[in-house]
């Protein structure tokens, strides 16, 4: 009997003490699972080649935006690299188009073995950029947490089978909270289109990179972003009147707005409150060289509360603008909700060749704050809104003749003295 419970007890200590070993080891494991992960899928086709970046190659930028970027990598991502046309230089399409291989795999960064991976590729063959993401697509897994894809290239896919819009739609309708994120190293518009094409379908945003240091810049930004919870916008159709505008509140909306069109939103802000927004718009086609963005705050009356605007020359991809309104309580015991339509506009031209519908896309970024306790800009006061402006001007406006009076007087006195 004795021997029987002595039994009985080292099972039990034997079954706690493998709990102990196993259980947290799996428990360990499993948050990783839910970490962030992230693939970079780099272009390494022949075009890479042309020495046009900071006056070195293509490929050499963004080797040496890539050691860069898996020095800063936060210690909760996982990321992988996968290339595409870096090991077939010959000229059978069918064999090319099926040239991408992973050449990091997707977990916790060992940053000399990933760096000396990055330094051998060499640019050699196609562009397969619509087989490379169904394989970065794989190559992320299905095992929960945020994934993001942030692909690099410097030309249009050069297989067109499969097309690189129809992959990135066919990820994103699979609901598995997939983002690609793309980068172009060149202008072309063919390249710009397919790219944003690529992104909008993912809800994820396209940038073009002239110089080593944006290329890195901003695949660090994509990558720290995968680590933070973001927003989803959600879509929203302005009107054309601040009368028949929607309702928004705080968040991230999105529009499109045509060239030369007005959308119109309605918000809600109580006394006490801040009323802060922002708008960007983005060129996703080939526009005209001169630009601008305008976003206003109007009053259920129709005046004027508040505006923010910018403009530019050149080639864009993202124009951006936002305002501040501050609302006050007329009393204390002032809790009546105001309504604010907000205004935005855009002065994006084209040429008559270039497709007008769908109109831009319009990202609309809404927040409702306190209100600061002592605003520390004049505009805060209500200075452009209504009568204190009639009266600083009024004030000024005497002010300033009878000192113009008195010199004259005293040029007069000097005259006849003379």
């Amino acid at each position: 009997m004795i021997i029987t419970k002595r039994l009985a007890v080292g099972a039990c200590a034997l079954l706690a003490a493998l709990a102990a070993g196993v259980v947290p080891a799996g428990a360990a494991d499993g948050p990783a699972k839910e970490s962030p992960k992230v693939e970079l899928v780099l272009d390494v086709s022949g075009s890479m080649r042309a020495r046009d970046v900071d006056g070195q190659s293509r490929m050499a930028a963004a080797q040496q935006a890539f050691n860069e970027v898996i020095d800063a990598v936060p210690d909760n991502v996982r990321l992988g690299i996968r290339t595409l046309g870096a090991n077939y230089a010959g000229d059978d399409k069918e064999t090319g188009c099926r040239d991408s291989k992973q050449l990091y795999p997707v977990g916790k960064v060992d940053r000399t073995e990933a760096k000396t991976a990055v330094a051998t590729l060499r640019p050699t063959g196609w562009t397969p950029i619509g087989y490379a993401l169904r394989g970065a697509d794989q190559d992320l897994g299905t095992d929960g947490g945020t994934r993001r894809i942030v692909l690099i290239t410097d030309v249009e896919d050069s297989c067109g089978m499969p097309d690189p819009c129809d992959v990135a739609r066919e990820l994103a309708a699979k609901g598995t909270h997939l983002t690609v994120d793309t980068l172009g190293l060149t202008q072309d518009d063919k390249t710009r289109e397919q790219l944003s094409c690529i992104a909008e379908a993912t809800g994820g945003t396209y940038t073009t990179v002239r110089h080593t240091k944006e290329l890195s810049g901003r695949i660090k930004q994509l990558v720290r972003r995968a680590d933070t919870p973001v927003e989803t916008p959600r879509p929203v159709q302005g009107a054309n009147a601040c009368s028949t505008a929607p309702g928004i509140g705080a968040g991230i909306w999105t529009d499109r707005a045509t060239f030369g069109e007005h959308r119109w939103y309605r918000v809600t802000v109580k006394p006490g409150q801040e009323l802060r927004a922002s708008v960007s718009v983005g060129a996703d086609r080939a526009v005209d060289r001169d630009y601008g963005v305008l976003v206003r705050a109007v009053g259920e009356s129709g005046q004027e509360l508040v505006r923010g605007s910018d403009a530019g020359s050149g080639r864009t991809d993202v124009m951006a603008s936002g305002l501040r309104l501050p609302v006050w309580k007329a009393k204390e015991d002032d809790k009546e909700p105001r309504t604010v339509c907000l205004e935005v506009s855009h002065s994006f031209s084209a040429p008559a060749s270039v497709k007008r519908d769908p109109g831009l896309p319009l990202e609309l970024a809404v927040d409702v704050v306190k209100a600061p306790d002592n605003p520390s800009d004049l505009a805060a006061f209500g200075l452009g809104r209504g009568w204190i402006l009639l009266a600083v001007l009024g004030v000024t406006g005497l002010l300033a003749g009878l000192l113009w009076g008195w010199l004259a007087r005293w040029r007069v006195a000097v005259w006849r003295e003379n």
